[in-house]
């Protein structure tokens, strides 16, 4: 599938006129699978508006693009980061509430080996944090906005409290996957400051 994920800074008076917008924008995009959806208070520099849409290849993207590159050029739209992908996701259960999108930038110059292990422990997460139900992690084809992001990592939760909690708080988290982000330890390769933006959306978006 390919994945496209765009997070949009929103003046307040107008979020739920871009909202709607967006939404028109991705009812006929033709995508199988989309989000348009306000973040939760809980996102860190994850915008005000979560957008994803999920289309069978590229070239069904191209063709929406141009819409959607128009209804976010209105000047209550402050800020776009995003980014698009291929990838194939994974699914152990259908009772999800909550999608969430974690971008991030590996540091130019890892060692392939490196990126590979760091790949290798976020895809083992799942295995230990069972309220992750589907989940997907892709490189990145092209990046929106002034960071340069190599990855998405994708998850649907069974809620808010199954990300903030079981997830967030796990050893395999704090313990283990952290310190590729920590500056303080020698493994770090994620310098730059990661986009980790989730919403409310109780129908799946992962295939």
């Amino acid at each position: 599938m390919f994945g496209v994920t765009r997070l949009l800074d929103v003046d307040s008076g107008d979020r739920e006129r871009i909202l709607a917008a967006v939404r028109s924008v991705a009812e006929r995009s033709g995508a199988p699978r989309w989000v348009v959806q306000p973040t939760d208070q809980g996102s860190r520099n994850g915008g005000d508006v979560l957008v994803h849409l999920r289309f069978a290849d590229e070239n069904s993207w191209c063709s929406v693009e141009p819409e959607l590159i128009r209804v976010l050029a209105d000047p209550a739209v402050t800020r776009v980061i995003g980014a698009t992908y291929e990838g194939q996701s994974t699914r152990r259960d259908s009772s999800g509430t909550v999608y969430r999108a974690l971008l991030l930038r590996v540091s130019p110059g890892t060692p392939a080996d490196a990126v590979a292990r760091f790949e290798a422990e976020l895809l083992s997460m799942p295995r230990y944090v069972d309220t992750i139900l589907a989940w997907q992690l892709s490189r990145v084809i092209a990046a929106e906005g002034s960071t340069a992001w190599t990855h998405v990592f994708e998850q649907e939760f069974t809620d808010v409290d199954g990300l903030m909690g079981p997830y967030l708080m796990h050893p395999i988290h704090w313990a283990v996957v952290d310190r590729w982000f920590d500056p303080e330890c020698t493994d770090v390769i994620v310098r730059d400051r990661v986009s980790h933006s989730f919403c409310l959306h109780p129908t799946p978006v992962l295939d």
